[in-house]
């Protein structure tokens, strides 16, 4: 049994999850993993046991446990610091944390009409006004992070990190509504779904047998 486990939620739907499990995969931490299943009679008293808030994901730590997607990742930047979770500058940390905020904060608009779902393939669904300004503010912190901190590798502040995580489930989306792109925006979705462990999280979510029908269209 790992020193680590992370309960999550659906991997077709979760966003969340994904996060803070990509966070661990980065991280290199040996972990067990429990999927709650959502939307069912126990699923609340069950994830409950696991999670003070009554959200997922939750990681526990031999007998530790944090919450929160991003609070999971700043946990772990602090177990595990030669992963470089957080960009090694203070000016290039600072821009990643609020990157990493905004997306942990905002963006409403797309979550209500662009819900995550990795089987599925609606493309022009959901693509209101107030979903592209959404998408639209984030092209351009993706834009800002490659120009100012990540030229020299295929992520937003050169390496995989944190930032990148946060947005991993955007990418997901953007490939299920069949979202137009740039050149360049489409070359940094590539580099983020090709990595390993997106493919591992995206297989797995693939063949979950869980249905939650008021995402699927």
């Amino acid at each position: 049994m790992a020193d680590f486990t992370i309960y999550l939620a659906n991997k077709n739907y979760s966003s969340w999850s994904m996060r803070a499990w990509l966070m661990l995969k980065q991280a290199g931490a040996e972990f067990d993993e429990v999927v709650v299943p959502l939307r069912q009679a126990e699923t609340r008293t069950e994830i409950l046991r696991h999670s003070p808030s009554g959200r997922l994901p939750a990681l526990r730590h031999v007998d530790f446990t944090v919450w929160e997607s991003l609070a999971i990742g700043e946990y772990l930047a602090e177990v595990f610091t030669k992963a470089r979770l957080w960009p090694a500058t203070r000016k290039a940390r600072a821009v990643a944390r609020a990157v990493s905020a905004e997306m942990h904060g905002g963006f409403g608009h797309l979550r209500r009409h662009l819900p995550m779902n990795m089987r599925g393939s609606y493309p022009g669904r959901g693509m209101t006004e107030e979903a592209q300004a959404d998408l639209n503010r984030i092209f351009a912190l993706w834009r800002d992070a490659k120009k100012r901190f990540g030229a020299e590798g295929a992520f937003l502040f050169g390496e995989f990190g944190i930032p990148d995580a946060m947005y991993a489930p955007v990418i997901s989306r953007l490939r299920t509504y069949g979202v137009p792109l740039d050149p360049d925006i489409a070359d940094y979705c590539v580099a983020v779904e090709t990595l390993p462990h997106f493919l591992e999280w995206q297989a797995a979510a693939k063949k979950e047998p869980m249905i939650i029908e008021e995402y699927e269209f």
